[in-house]
Formats: C-alpha cells, structure tokens, sequence
C-alpha cells in the first residue's frame, strides 16, 4: 500500500469534543500546569512542531486494587497529524517504553476515538491539535509513590512525515492533581466495548463476509443516531495485519449505515477463517468497539 500524509480535515480530540457535546463554544488552547501544581506534570519535551508530557490523575480503586491514572499528553502544531495505534494506510503507530520506571508493575494504554483523513491515493488515522492517552499503571508496592518514565517513538504528518522521540518522567504521589478533569475527558472519549448485535443507539448491528473475486468482502451495518457522521474502523488479530478502512456503501436499512471492506492485507499465508476482528465505530462524541468472529 502507498504511505501519503496529505489531511483531509482538521480533528480535535479533547476539550473540543466535549464542548460541542454540551453545546458550547471554547476556544482550543494547550493545557497548562500551574507553578503551584508543578507535581501534576513532567515538562513538555519537543519542538515547535510537536511536544509530550506525563500527566498525572487522581488514583482510582477497581477490585480492591489501586490504580495510579496517568495519561501521555501529546500537542502538535496547526496542520500537522500523529497516529493511532492502527495507522491506516500511513504511518506508524506509537511506541511506548516504561522499562525504566520504579515500583511499576504494569501500564495500560488507552486510546481516545480516532479520526481518518484522506487524499487521492489512501487514508491514515489518528489525531491533530491536542490530545490525552489515558493510562492505567499499576503498582509493585501499593503503598510507595511510582515513578514513571516514558521514552516515547512517534511520527509526525504534514506534508511531509518526521519521526520524533520525547522523554518523560514523572513521580505519581497519590495526591488528588489539578489535571483529573482534562484526564476524565480523554477518558470518556475511549471507546466503550459493547457485544455485536447489541440494542444501543450506536451499535454494531451484523457482520457479514461475502465471497468476490479478487478477495472476499467484509459488510458491516451500524446502527448511529440521526444526523451523525459515522466512521468505522477494522483491525485484524495482529499488528501485521493490514486491513483497509471500511467505506460507506448504499443499500443499508433505514437508522442503519451500511460499510464495506475488502479482506486484504493479510500477512502471508493467514486464513481469516474463525480469527476475530476489532471494529471501532466513531459518532460525534460516542465511541463502540466490537470484537467479530469471522466464521
């Protein structure tokens, strides 16, 4: 597959989202740390074009555990584009590092709803402006203080692509932080896993392969409110696979949206017989991933 960089439309991810959920208007601007909060956040490491921080949350209880919330903030430049952890037809998806922390026992990623943009010979995914990837860390000793330490691998899109690396280090405490809201609102715009099938205003509905020549084709009917713009994204079972990104087709029943996907990009020699795929569907503010068996 070719690898362009050229961005269709601009996406906020964020504090956007959510302003035009409550119907209001902000003006974007980067999260800032207060002095008096300097324990909230790492420094910024990056240039003009693009710059990272660890930010740190409120800690959390889930089955009795203790769950330090953190987040990866990344702020990129006007025009310029990073990806998700499917990168579509360009790019590449980050890479994250937390070898080098103390009193980690584990980190979780999260990734708040992506969008695609296009130009005339393919699509990538991922983000623009400035956005959260919430984490879950948690701890070897629950009743020490962590410190986390990122080395991070990205790759930045105008025009052209630029790989980047950004450092970070952070000491989680445990003390209630100044940035838990802006964390929560990343938070929320995480896709919820729902079941195929299930009965919600925006669900995945059915999954159906079709047998054509030269590959078979993949038809998948969402279900979304009225007057919503609908993306849909396809992965495979591994990072090898290469899955093209579902298209709106004619033909879907009415509250329905009906898209379509050749099974293409298989590494070599996999049968796609009974392996699961991870569908995304994107509305506005709402975010569903399903997870299809393809029988």
């Amino acid at each position: 597959m070719k690898r362009h960089c050229v961005v269709r439309r601009i996406v906020t991810v964020g504090v956007t989202w959510l302003a035009a959920l409550l119907g209001v208007n902000v003006v974007f601007s980067p999260i800032v740390t207060s002095a008096g909060h300097a324990a909230d956040a790492s420094p910024w490491d990056g240039g003009s074009r693009s710059a990272a921080r660890l930010i740190a949350g409120n800690v959390s209880v889930s089955d009795g555990q203790r769950i330090w919330r953190a987040g990866i903030d990344i702020k990129l430049a006007p025009g310029w584009k990073t990806y998700w952890r499917y990168p579509g037809d360009s790019g590449v998806p980050p890479r994250f590092n937390f070898s080098r922390s103390e009193n980690v026992a584990g980190v979780e990623v999260a990734w708040p709803a992506p969008h695609s943009f296009a130009d005339e010979g393919g699509h990538s995914i991922g983000y623009q402006n400035e956005f959260i990837l919430p984490l879950r860390v948690t701890a070897k000793q629950p009743d020490r203080p962590i410190v986390l330490r990122l080395d991070l691998d990205y790759a930045i899109c105008e025009k052209l692509c630029v790989p980047v690396e950004a450092n970070a280090e952070l000491t989680l405490t445990g003390e209630p932080s100044s940035l838990e809201p802006a964390l929560a609102m990343n938070e929320a715009l995480v896709p919820k896993a729902v079941k195929l099938g299930a009965d919600l205003p925006l669900s995945i509905r059915t999954v159906t392969r079709t047998a054509q020549k030269p590959v078979d084709r993949i038809i998948v009917e969402v279900r979304a409110p009225p007057n919503t713009h609908v993306d849909l994204f396809a992965e495979g079972p591994g990072p090898d696979w290469a899955l093209p990104l579902p298209e709106p087709v004619a033909g879907g029943p009415q509250g329905s949206e009906l898209f379509a996907f050749a099974l293409d990009g298989l590494p070599p020699g996999a049968n796609p017989h009974g392996i699961d795929l991870k569908l995304t569907a994107v509305a506005d503010t709402k975010a569903i991933e399903v997870t299809a068996r393809l029988d």
